[in-house]
């Protein structure tokens, strides 16, 4: 695979910066951006239905829905940064055996996690706050998006960050394009009168559809790569030696706290919203849904950097490390205030879009402002993450998950929406992003002096 090794060095070694930053997110924030366009789709075409009993369907399934991302943080993240480190060490069979492992681990569970949701969906819909109005759309959606479509969807994530890790942008985000265009293709035959009439079902069985065919995509793309890809599907390479699962683990198991965390401040969230209506929560559930594009952007650069970050980092070219951070963190803050803007001064048309309800377009623009306030920190918090995952520091991201959830924002979800209602709520994850970013910027500085001091002492060395 010697055309394979030289063409990673010169994207992970030789290419300007800011070029391979580009290189390796722009690819990953396009599918990221085609994928909230798919999941606006559900929302969008869902509103048009004038029910807000479907629409809050659509809203009590996300916390359970976050838990893909549990999975694929837990054994993509982690097997990639693993796999990054490992290129830069030029250690191509510890690079296989990472992605071997990170693939069928993440199947076991996407499978593990299907089998729960198909036997336990009563009490998991009670858990996540529906109520007898919104029962029964809620339960069809579920089990579409999560009961049955855990492994396509789930997997298709995975395979994502596994191929990024060598440098495959393009690839992996032709997948999940691909299955989100296919979405929005069968969103509105599936969901409106005209076509099956299922509402927030069909909404669920279009996902599903699409999720299969992106994940044909991923397997169809493996089998021509092979012998030309350090990433194996192969279970003899699944290793279960203490190096590699610890390496995995260490880095991907503070994105499962992380994710868990989020199901539970998202099920209290809606909980608390429920009190004040069926608009309440439909409001939100589309706020969620427009503020997903700017967090995806930052997820895009966070996690799209990560493998230059790593690779650079293993390899001791302290200089590249420093340059991309610098750069990373210019292009992210500059994106947001533009995002800021425009959720300040055209939030109404923003809400009002998906759905025409005098109510809900109040309720969802103050939310939207209070979300958008809490971007430009949420964005320091995301990268300092992403850099520590990158240098397989697992223990930061674990820090990070327990303080930016447990610590800040469930406590502060529940002092704001006890002391100024519903619209306290709107600015709770603000005041906690804000703590968590003066938090992210000591590690940041401290990440920097470690980093300073090994360069030194294997210069003297």
């Amino acid at each position: 695979m010697k055309n394979n090794a030289s063409s990673k060095e010169e994207l992970f070694e030789k290419m300007p910066v800011t070029k391979a930053i580009f290189t390796l997110t722009i690819p990953m924030i396009i599918s990221s951006i085609v994928s909230i366009v798919y999941n606006l789709s559900d929302t969008f075409f869902v509103g048009k239905l004038n029910n807000p009993v479907e629409n809050a369907a659509v809203t009590f399934v996300a916390p359970a829905m976050t838990l893909f991302y549990a999975i694929t943080n837990l054994f993509g993240v982690g097997a990639s940064s693993l796999m990054s480190r490992k290129l830069g060490l030029k250690e191509y069979d510890n690079v296989k055996k990472a992605s071997a492992t990170g693939i069928y681990f993440g199947l076991f569970f996407s499978i593990l996690l299907s089998v729960i949701t198909l036997s336990f969906s009563k009490q998991i819909l009670y858990i996540l706050g529906t109520g007898e109005d919104t029962f029964s759309a809620t339960k069809d959606y579920l089990f579409w998006t999560v009961g049955a479509g855990a492994v396509p969807g789930i997997m298709n994530i995975l395979f994502s960050f596994i191929l990024r890790a060598e440098g495959r942008s393009i690839h992996a985000s032709i997948g999940a394009i691909s299955g989100c265009l296919l979405n929005i293709i069968l969103d509105p035959f599936f969901i409106l009168p005209f076509g099956l009439n299922l509402g927030a079902a069909g909404a669920g069985l279009a996902t599903f559809i699409s999720n299969c065919f992106a994940l044909s995509y991923f397997i169809i793309l493996l089998i021509i790569l092979h012998g030309k890809t350090y990433v194996s599907v192969n279970p003899k390479n699944i290793s279960f030696k203490a190096d590699v699962l610890k390496n995995i683990f260490a880095v991907g198991f503070p994105g499962v706290v992380q994710n868990n965390l989020n199901v539970i401040s998202m099920a209290i969230f809606n909980n608390i919203a429920a009190v004040f209506g069926t608009a309440a929560v439909a409001s939100i559930g589309i706020v969620n849904k427009l503020n997903q594009l700017p967090i995806q952007i930052i997820f895009g650069f966070s996690q799209g950097v990560m493998p230059l970050i790593g690779y650079n980092y293993a390899s001791k070219n302290i200089v590249r490390v420093k340059d991309s951070i610098k750069k990373i963190f210019q292009i992210t803050l500059t994106a947001l205030a533009v995002v800021l803007l425009i959720y300040i001064f055209a939030s109404k048309q923003l809400v009002g879009f998906f759905m025409n309800s005098e109510e809900i377009i109040s309720i969802g623009s103050r939310f939207l402002k209070g979300f958008g306030l809490s971007l430009p920190f949420m964005c320091v918090d995301f990268v300092v993450v992403g850099i520590s995952q990158s240098f397989g520091f697992g223990r930061h991201a674990f820090v990070f998950s327990i303080l930016r959830k447990a610590l800040f924002e469930i406590p502060f979800i529940l002092i704001f929406s006890k002391a100024f209602g519903l619209f306290g709520l709107a600015y709770s994850t603000c005041c906690a992003e804000i703590l968590m970013s003066i938090i992210a910027l000591f590690v940041l500085k401290k990440l920097m002096k470690e980093m300073n001091y090994s360069s030194a002492s294997n210069l003297s060395s």
